[in-house]
């Protein structure tokens, strides 16, 4: 049985079967709700059910709590409908300008930049391209039908190879596989391209990038996708990690600073020790930026990383530092533990 789902204030309609989430749904239809985890762990796709009922699967509590619920938000990538339903959500445009394909791929090349970091280089077969937004993601369809997400690292117009930067997370299926196993040429399944976490080219604002770790992979591609576009807007990139080996690909970034115009460079270190001799900024990432922005009203912010660090900085610039919360984009990495831990 399918029920109609209305989304407000745009008016758009699509159909959504009784055994599939309002999000799947939204996706088959090219509507673009927006989304990041798709598994309840992110919070990213949480919007308000209107009219109509829904039954809502496993999440986090972080994601969705009884206290949203009762306010009458939903969690539409955990929603299955009841009825006929109208939801109020702020759709993305463009998310369906692509189309979402399962391929096979090759592995070209595992180059390890850190003890803990591997730069995964994927060769698609010879008739086909993989047509994406700077910021988006692919998943990986795994033996067993689990899937594991991971951005794209390169720019769209760099598609030689499809990129990823991998975290070794020790105990993680796919990562301990990666680092112990895999081999070049060898052939992976995946889909995509997914997810609404790519930079808004309709804009003129000046733009925060922020990273932590390896969420600098999806933050690269949407700098190279600006300077390849000759886009003027000032971009600021902080990317911010233990120590500093983690900042994997720190030579690049003061590369960018060195040469393209308006873009300015701010690595942070929250955990150096002595023999690192770190002597730049410390501490908290997002607080960084807060102490070089206290008004920042009048930009964009485009954050990717660890879910603490995304939650703290949107948290934080809205409340403190007058960002219209309208204007804060993000992608908060998910590891196993999260997907568990619903």
């Amino acid at each position: 049985m399918s029920f109609q789902v209305t989304v407000q204030p745009s008016g758009r309609q699509f159909s959504c079967e009784d055994d599939e989430t309002v999000l799947a749904a939204a996706i088959r239809a090219g509507v673009g709700l927006p989304y990041g985890c798709k598994n309840g762990a992110c919070g990213t796709c949480k919007g308000k059910l209107l009219e109509g009922s829904v039954t809502h699967g496993p999440h986090q509590e972080k994601a969705l709590t009884a206290a949203d619920e009762e306010k009458g938000h939903s969690l539409f990538c955990c929603a299955t409908p009841h009825s006929d339903i109208v939801i109020e959500a702020r759709e993305v445009l463009g998310v369906g300008e692509f189309p979402i394909k399962k391929l096979p791929t090759r592995v070209a090349k595992i180059d390890k930049v850190t003890d803990d970091v591997a730069v995964l280089s994927l060769q698609l077969p010879a008739n086909e391209r993989l047509q994406y937004k700077a910021g988006q993601y692919i998943e990986f369809i795994l033996k067993d039908g689990k899937r594991r997400s991971y951005s794209m690292a390169n720019a769209p117009h760099r598609d030689e190879h499809v990129t990823l930067h991998i975290r070794h997370m020790p105990g993680g299926v796919f990562t301990d596989h990666v680092f112990t196993n895999m081999k070049e040429r060898d052939i992976l399944r995946f889909e995509g391209p997914l997810g609404t976490f790519f930079l808004r080219e309709d804009s003129d604002k000046p733009m925060v990038l922020l990273a932590s770790g390896t969420g600098f992979a999806p933050i690269k591609a949407i700098i190279e996708h600006a300077i390849h576009k000759g886009a003027s807007r000032p971009m600021v990139l902080y990317w911010g990690g233990r120590r500093p080996k983690d900042l994997y690909m720190h030579a690049l970034c003061e590369e960018w600073a060195g040469s393209v115009p308006n873009f300015k460079y701010v690595p942070v270190i929250s955990d150096a020790l002595p023999e690192d001799s770190w002597t730049g900024r410390t501490g908290f990432v997002h607080r960084a930026v807060m102490e070089d922005l206290s008004d920042m009203s009048g930009w964009q912010v485009y954050a990717c990383g660890a879910p603490v660090m995304v939650d703290s900085a949107k948290r934080d610039f809205t409340a403190q530092c007058k960002l219209p919360e309208e204007e804060f984009y993000a992608d908060a990495f998910t590891s196993e533990a999260d997907l568990a831990n619903k």
